[in-house]
């Protein structure tokens, strides 16, 4: 049986574990000038006393066929097309970290995943059919949905108000996309005191979830 090793990037911090039964949960911060040459050794130091097969990264970018697209708005530059095969020297597979965290929290049917996070991320999960989205760039009241849902709007508008426009946010895109459900994850979904209709708060682990499914 193989031990997968899973990696969460986020704009704050990136994090890893592996499959095995009982694996702790290990972090170092990232920050905006994190780029993945500098990510690789430190994940590497933090991985060494672990063994695995195979890896998965969930990454807050663009990804298609496995690649990266588009650098990460929150963070540095040198992600598109980087070979995280070679550099990790095992088989990898590579995600938008929403859609990671999206395939994680998925129950059937049509699913919209939104990551209340350093920015907003989404996924759309039809039938088991994962489709990454970039909402978050959408225009939204005088700004972009990422502008008021993200953590920078939650810091300029203060928790209340940034409530106020979650359940707008999470309102409107139901509306135009329909789902079945919604699924709130990210590190700010455990400041919600209340959750919008036909939604529910992610698990915690959800993005290893979702990094151990990929290989399923």
């Amino acid at each position: 049986m193989r031990t997968i090793l899973g990696i969460d990037v986020g704009g704050s911090h990136v994090k890893a574990r592996t499959s095995a039964d009982g694996a702790p949960l290990r972090r170092f911060a990232s920050g905006s000038s994190l780029t993945p040459d500098a990510m690789v050794p430190r994940i590497l130091d933090l991985a060494a006393d672990w063994t695995y097969d195979v890896v998965s990264i969930g990454i807050p970018a663009p990804v298609r066929d496995g690649r990266v697209v588009s650098d990460p708005v929150n963070m540095g530059a040198g992600w598109v097309g980087f070979d995280f095969a070679a550099a990790f020297g095992r088989p990898t597979k590579v995600l938008n970290d929403a859609a990671m965290q999206a395939l994680g929290s998925y129950d059937g049917g049509k699913m919209l995943f939104l990551g209340l996070g350093t920015g907003l991320g989404s996924t759309l999960i039809v039938e088991g059919i994962v489709e990454p989205m970039e909402l978050g760039h959408l225009p939204f009241r005088k700004r972009t949905f990422e502008d008021y849902v993200g953590e920078r709007g939650r810091k300029r508008l203060g928790n209340a108000k940034w409530r106020v426009a979650v359940a707008e946010a999470v309102e409107a895109l139901a509306a135009a996309l329909e789902p079945d459900y919604v699924v709130l994850g990210g590190g700010n979904a455990k400041r919600l005191d209340e959750i919008p209709p036909n939604a529910r708060v992610g698990g915690n682990d959800a993005a290893f979830v979702g990094a151990f499914r990929l290989w399923d």
